[in-house]
């Protein structure tokens, strides 16, 4: 690559981490404000919500990274226009093609980007994420320290504390229990513990009161006790699915074992096969808008207007692309033999900008000459002058 090509490639790659994160950051906020809420919200730390937040931040970015690999290569090439370097370029011979390279390049480093990003670090993020999130439903400790607010760890069962000591005495606890259709269970204590046995979780309620309510008699049972054992472990939120995310699967995995993931964990065939290939195509589409954006903007002549109908054009080229990605879905899922529709959006993106850049190289409609004007008599305006 000459100097030139070197330096256009230096301020894409600037740009796009500054479009890259700005997007990720109005994405993960979305999702801090939500995440933040329910993990707080059920008793855990910072330092866990802020685990989440990084194990969900290869999921943003991949989600964004098409975007901005367009808006960078919009804007740097709308810059280099306005500045007339590619008009210097132009003057002195260079073809679009020619500087179409820097613009290529830096599609295919962010495609790399994209590969390690789909094959590698999404699956072992989302694998983790998982992970995480079964540890932290099962720990029923953190779910119910919460004082002053009534709980409801699961359906059909309510929790409450008024106060927690520093040394860890629950004070006025209550409990209602109502899961069993045919009767409602609630307990009060005056002081309680959590203490743990192993796997389970049991909390000891001291100075209180059982009361059992028969719903078809409507008998009430009331029992005092000095200190009462109950088990919960069973309100934590386990997960006895042990389906993985189709987006957990390894791409390696997917592609030797595809039979046998669908067999054990219920995906078919064509969810799998467009899993696989959109790993591929998502490298692919980056190179494509890349070029689109540059391509666009090298279409017509100069304007103090600035060249904004081809960024609405290439815009507009952009949600095409990506419309077409949800498009060729679909069949896909339902046969998996179709499987190279995958690639179709990619491939129509890539067809647009050779298309676009083959017309800056040779305009269809080139300046017609001024026509000549002729005089009263039949003579032309310069045989008049000259007789």
């Amino acid at each position: 690559m000459s100097r030139f090509d070197r330096y256009v490639l230096s301020q894409y790659l600037l740009f796009f981490s500054f479009f890259a994160l700005i997007l990720v950051a109005v994405f993960w906020v979305n999702r801090a404000v939500v995440l933040f809420d329910r993990l707080i919200g059920d008793g855990q730390t910072a330092i866990v919500f802020l685990e989440f937040t990084a194990l969900a931040l290869p999921n943003l970015i991949r989600m964004v990274l098409p975007v901005a690999v367009f808006a960078s290569a919009v804007w740097v090439t709308n810059r280099l226009q306005s500045e007339s370097e590619l008009t210097v370029l132009r003057a002195t011979g260079t073809s679009p093609w020619q500087m179409a390279r820097p613009a290529l390049a830096f599609g295919v480093i962010t495609a790399l980007m994209m590969s390690v990003l789909t094959h590698f670090l999404l699956p072992s993020s989302i694998s983790q994420l998982a992970l995480r999130e079964q540890e932290v439903s099962r720990n029923v400790t953190a779910k119910l320290l919460t004082e002053g607010h009534f709980l409801h760890p699961v359906k059909g069962v309510t929790f409450y504390i008024r106060q927690i000591d520093s040394n860890g005495t629950l004070n006025d606890v209550f409990l209602s229990d109502r899961r069993d259709p045919n009767q409602t269970m609630t307990y009060t204590g005056a002081r309680a513990f959590l203490v743990r046995d192993g796997e389970n979780t049991h909390l000891i309620m001291v100075n209180g009161m059982a009361q059992r309510l028969e719903h078809r008699t409507q008998q009430l049972s009331t029992t005092n006790f000095s200190d009462f054992s109950y088990d919960i472990s069973s309100l934590a939120n386990q997960s006895t699915a042990a389906i993985r995310n189709i987006r957990e699967i390894s791409s390696w995995e997917l592609l030797q074992d595809r039979e046998n993931i669908s067999l054990t964990e219920g995906y078919s065939r064509g969810a799998l096969a467009e899993e696989f290939h959109l790993r591929f195509a998502r490298a692919l589409i980056c190179v494509a808008v890349a070029l689109i954006g540059f391509s666009t903007l090298m279409l017509g002549s100069y304007s103090r207007l600035g060249v904004w109908r081809q960024a609405l054009v290439a815009f507009l080229l952009l949600i095409l692309v990506e419309g077409l990605r949800g498009v060729v879905s679909e069949p896909v899922r339902s046969n998996p033999d179709l499987w190279l529709l995958i690639y179709l959006p990619a491939f129509i993106g890539l067809a647009i900008a050779v298309g676009f850049l083959q017309l800056a190289a040779h305009p269809l409609t080139p300046r017609q000459r001024a026509p000549q004007h002729y005089a009263p008599g039949g003579a032309t305006g310069q045989q008049k002058a000259g007789s």
